[in-house]
């Protein structure tokens, strides 16, 4: 039966609680965090300065509505420099404001994060899909990091490279932070050499291929397009984009998809999937860059719904789509807030957690003495 925490003592986290084993709720195959107290802090802009605290929020804040904000305030849930104020007080310049929040976590899909290597230097695991690698936004727990730490004791951590959220595959984890300056270092002098498979649309050509288009990426509409390089000086002074090159190797084929060793020369946002769709073979279930590619939704739901079933003995493959299989559905109750806004359900509102993983898997990563590779996943053996 769900509490009503509206007559119990509240307990408080910030960024010093670790995250445990008992923080997260597994349902019909995504893991979801239970909802927790949470301090949220900020410091008053200069723009923010003389406006009262609820016009500050209700302006600045528009994921709720005037009212809450006005009742948050009143009930000390918003505060400024530690103190409960009135909701005409009037906000001064760099003071420190707190939303004591019930902070509900996107879901992500209930994969375990597979530990493939333990040295004592360094970790390497299999990245599920849809799990982010370290808190970011509005996920904390539900992070590879999170997850190490609450379900191995792993920590501290310190990831070496960034994969997408969506993307799957071999993630590398510094165990201190010199072992994390020296991976750095050989990083940025080029030193290190990155692999990704990835299942696209239509037979891709059997011959390597080498795309040197621009990235450019809009964050305002979270995606990349591609700029080609000019040879005009003045038409140059007119691209936005970053130089970007990828090498592209077919695995295999059977006519409607392939299955593509991906090369990135440069780290650009999305460089490998819209350099993919630059050459009219986007992969295969990337919705955001099928767009362009398929005339209908009705193609675009085709792609989605394709799945490989097929299994293989093949020594590198991964048993699931993504890592290994998800842990048992378990029951717990979670504790119901009055004044939130996503209770009583357990995401926050925007996230059903049905998103799939994106067929783009990360599988090898090497440097001076040493390589480390991950498992191919089951959508990499075509029928």
């Amino acid at each position: 039966m769900k509490r009503n925490r509206e007559n119990m003592e509240i307990v408080w986290q910030t960024p010093a609680n670790p995250p445990e084993r008992h923080d997260y709720i597994f349902r019909n195959g995504i893991r979801y965090v239970k909802p927790y107290y949470f301090e949220f802090i900020s410091h008053a802009k200069n723009r923010w300065a003389g406006k009262t605290i609820v016009d500050l929020f209700a302006d600045e804040f528009k994921g709720r509505k005037r009212d809450y904000y006005d009742s948050a305030v009143k009930s000390g849930r918003i505060q400024v420099d530690g103190k409960t104020v009135p909701v005409s007080y009037i906000v001064q310049s760099s003071q420190k404001i707190s939303h004591f929040l019930h902070r509900h976590e996107p879901p992500v899909m209930a994969l375990d994060v597979t530990i493939l290597h333990k040295g004592e230097d360094v970790l390497t695991v299999c990245k599920p899909a849809s799990v982010p690698v370290h808190p970011c936004g509005q996920y904390r727990k539900n992070t590879v990091v999170g997850i190490l730490q609450a379900e191995h004791d792993l920590a501290p951590l310190f990831p070496i490279h960034r994969l997408d959220r969506l993307v799957s595959g071999l993630l590398i984890l510094a165990r201190s932070a010199s072992q994390a300056e020296i991976f750095r270092q050989q990083i940025e002098s080029g030193m290190v050499q990155k692999q990704y498979i990835a299942k696209v649309v239509g037979e891709f050509p059997e011959e390597e291929q080498v795309v040197n288009l621009r990235v450019n990426f809009n964050a305002r509409e979270g995606r990349s397009s591609v700029e080609a390089e000019d040879t005009d000086e003045k038409a140059k002074s007119t691209l936005n984009g970053k130089a970007a090159c990828t090498k592209f190797t077919r695995i295999s084929t059977n006519g409607k998809f392939s299955i593509v060793s991906c090369h990135p020369i440069t780290g650009r946002t999305h460089q490998i999937r819209v350099h993919l769709q630059s050459m009219g073979h986007p992969i295969a279930n990337d919705m955001l860059y099928l767009t362009d590619y398929a005339d209908s939704s009705s193609s675009r739901r085709a792609f989605t719904a394709h799945k490989t079933t097929v299994k293989s003995n093949h020594p590198l493959q991964v048993n699931s789509d993504d890592c290994t299989s998800a842990p048992e559905d378990s029951t717990e109750d979670f504790d119901i807030d009055p004044m939130c806004t996503n209770c009583p359900n357990l995401a926050p509102i925007g996230y059903d957690g049905s998103e799939e993983g994106l067929w783009l898997h990360c599988v090898r990563y090497s440097g001076p003495n040493w390589v480390y590779e991950c498992p191919y996943p089951n959508w990499a053996f075509l029928t």
